[in-house]
């Protein structure tokens, strides 16, 4: 039997890339993002390379979004083996100073980026435990290790995610549910774009860093979880480089 991997934030960019990479690799998904066509348009490509597909528009910001989702995917597949909470925003661009940044938007990156994974884990763990297997994993930032002027509500908000990632992943030690974290490293993006719009070096496709996520998905990393990767540093350890 496939396989099910849950992704958010699936129609651009890593995500898409992820959607992509896990239906070649024989799984099934549910996938979402806040605008229909987009998921719809990755759906047919992932359908392509052999997955059976559930795609939403949905906000995964809201509890009722995230209910409606999960409960789907749990209808339609019974499980739910490899959840990644992708989706995030960055805020306004160029990104303001925290002294002048607007309320407003400092509330919605902190809801899309660390409430957002809070409420999808909160709603999937009970499915994985029941099972007594999973992998959760959330993407952070290296804004979320070290805080830098100008990122403002986007670094803060990966902050909080890796604590959350840390107290998760203690909280249900010993379960069989593992709870990890990967920094995928600057990438080529629309996101990147906008927080670095001068970017003047090479980066990183989204397509090429997903050896970590493999693992992570993998039987071999049952025994990991709390931890932090590096994607582009784990490809080239994978490569041999």
């Amino acid at each position: 039997m496939k396989k099910l991997a849950m992704i958010t934030g699936a129609s651009k960019g890593l995500g898409k890339a992820l959607s992509l990479y896990f239906a070649k690799e024989g799984y099934n998904l549910a996938i979402c993002s806040r605008t229909e066509e987009t998921i719809q348009e990755v759906k047919k490509e992932a359908v392509e390379l052999g997955a059976d597909v559930l795609a939403l528009g949905a906000d995964m910001s809201t509890a009722k979004d995230v209910e409606r989702f999960v409960a789907l995917t749990e209808e339609y597949y019974g499980k739910i083996d490899v959840l990644i909470n992708n989706a995030s925003i960055l805020g306004p661009s160029p990104m303001p100073f925290l002294l002048d940044y607007p309320e407003h938007d400092f509330e919605e990156v902190l809801r899309v980026n660390t409430i957002g994974p809070f409420l999808v884990t909160r709603r999937v763990l009970p499915i994985m435990l029941q099972k007594q297997t999973g992998s959760i994993i959330n993407i952070t930032s290296e804004a979320g290790a070290t805080g830098y002027a100008g990122w403002g509500a986007y670094g803060i908000s990966k902050f909080a995610l890796e604590g959350l990632t840390e107290t998760w992943a203690d909280e249900v030690r010993e379960s069989g549910v593992r709870v990890n974290m990967v920094d995928p490293g600057e990438m080529d993006t629309e996101m990147h774009r906008l927080a670095v719009p001068d970017c003047d070096y090479e980066l990183a496709r989204p397509e090429d860093i997903t050896a970590v996520f493999g693992f992570l998905a993998s039987d071999a990393s049952s025994h990991i979880t709390g931890q932090r990767f590096e994607a582009q540093e784990f490809q080239l350890e994978g490569s041999g480089n």
